[in-house]
């Protein structure tokens, strides 16, 4: 059994990386009487902490380097999901016996309210949302966070309390959890995405299927059926599995796909004339986003909610920003910010949307995956592409045996400006750039975000 850590008065314990989780991991822990040292190897932290004087005055801080020794003497180091755990200082703790959490583990062990949480590659904060959405109509009071909007501690250090938590964890979180055991637990999908981090695609993989670690019998996996890796390293979970299975008949939770419903095989939902949503007249687009509402929905049923306040959610729910998200459309040239799109399995499933000619946007740092299978549609779809960032010069040498004309752009701003010379009338413009933001901005939403204000400027000269 392994002792949690829930007396932290007079400990000493250090919280690794200042950013929002930092800040409020930060802001517990002092109330609490820890201890507390902060640390951060970026000397910007300096500027959180000025910015929250009062927070952290009396913290001992080591910005701009990690102290060894100071690892060495915490009672528990609470790790930021961006710092690996097996760095230097953090191994040289583990092997004197120091404790290492992250926040999703810390956070856990002072929740008594029932879990819902969502991991997998692709579709994490649409599906995330979207069960939050469906629960709030059924009349639950809700909170949804973890990796997006509020880390978990904040709902921990306030003071409303809701009947469901809907949590966002990825598998940066779940490297550092031990007993965090959510009641329903979902794994979209799994694709390569952080080789930049981890040693191969297997050790990747089973951080994500970690979310089910510590389910029994009572507990609830949502598993994407179609995913033969994801069901393969779920085979042996002690949870209920409830499986959504995009265009099969296959006996599981979800069936028929190809009518445009999604029809439960399950579960007595009380109404017999219908057991099924109905999909004619959804605002989400493609296919992945039908199967993003099928993992939604299963969750939101083995949470008890009514199946025609999910149809009502689902035929309202426009989606997330950044996230093949319609800006403008000027001159007829359609103008999409997909910045969540980090991974290449992202792209290919923004790409699969479009039928007119696309412009396409990609670039920022390459997170060790590759970009060969996105060759097809690249050839198909894309009459230019322009590269920006740190992994531009890459994307350029994959693609130079296709149709596509490829260009390289200095920043967003002159990518977006020449894809607004280049198009034509039924074009699109598309932002989907397969890597991560680092390089050039403070996250993906600040990228989406420049994107939007480029578009914005093109939309005020076109006017002028």
């Amino acid at each position: 059994m392994i002792k949690k850590m829930t007396q932290l008065s007079g400990k000493k314990i250090l919280i690794a990386g200042i950013g929002k989780t930092g800040i409020s991991l930060t802001s517990f822990c002092k109330k609490k009487g820890a201890d507390i040292t902060v640390t951060d190897i970026n000397k910007d932290a300096l500027i959180k902490i000025s910015e929250q004087k009062s927070l952290f005055s009396g913290i001992k801080k080591e910005i701009g380097y990690h102290n060894i020794q100071t690892f060495q003497n915490s009672d528990l180091i609470i790790l930021s999901p961006g710092i690996p755990h097996n760095i230097k200082p953090v191994t040289a703790a583990t092997a004197k016996g120091v404790k290492i959490t992250g926040e999703i583990e810390f956070a856990s062990q002072f929740i008594k309210t029932p879990v819902i949480a969502v991991t997998g590659t692709n579709g994490k904060t649409t599906v995330t949302t979207l069960i939050g959405e469906i629960l709030k109509n059924c009349g639950k009071k809700v909170f949804v966070g973890g990796n997006i909007g509020k880390p978990l501690i904040d709902y921990v250090d306030g003071e409303d309390k809701a009947d469901i938590i809907i949590a966002e964890i990825s598998s940066f979180q779940l490297d550092t959890i031990s007993t965090f055991n959510p009641n329903i637990a979902a794994c979209l999908n799994i694709s390569k995405d952080h080789l930049e981090r981890y040693t191969n695609y297997s050790e990747y993989a089973a951080s994500k299927v970690k979310i089910f670690a510590n389910q029994d019998k009572k507990d609830t996996a949502i598993i994407n059926g179609n995913d033969i890796l994801l069901r393969t390293l779920t085979e042996n979970i002690k949870s209920k599995k409830l499986f959504f299975y995009p265009q099969t008949k296959e006996a599981g939770s979800i069936i028929n796909f190809t009518d445009k419903k999604l029809i439960f095989d399950f579960i007595n939902t009380g109404e017999k004339e219908k057991n099924f949503i109905n999909l004619n007249n959804i605002k989400l687009i493609g296919a992945h986003n039908i199967e993003n509402i099928a993992a939604a929905s299963l969750c939101a049923l083995a949470a008890g909610a009514n199946i025609n306040k999910i149809q009502k959610t689902v035929s309202e729910f426009k989606g997330i920003k950044h996230r093949i998200e319609h800006i403008d459309t000027i001159n007829n040239v359609a103008y999409y910010n997909d910045s969540k799109a980090t991974n290449t399995d992202a792209v290919l499933r923004a790409l699969q949307n479009f039928n007119n000619p696309l412009i396409l946007i990609m670039g920022g740092i390459d997170k060790g995956g590759s970009f060969e299978k996105l060759k097809p549609l690249i050839k198909k779809s894309v009459k230019k592409l322009i590269a920006i960032g740190e992994a531009k010069q890459k994307i350029i040498n994959t693609f130079a045996d296709t149709a596509s004309d490829i260009i390289s752009a200095n920043s967003l701003e002159e990518a977006v400006n020449l894809a607004h010379k280049k198009a034509a009338a039924g074009d699109a413009v598309l932002l989907s750039p397969g890597c991560a933001s680092f390089d050039m901005f403070r996250n993906y939403a600040d990228r989406g975000e420049t994107f939007c204000k480029a578009v914005k400027g093109i939309r005020e000269l076109n006017n002028g």
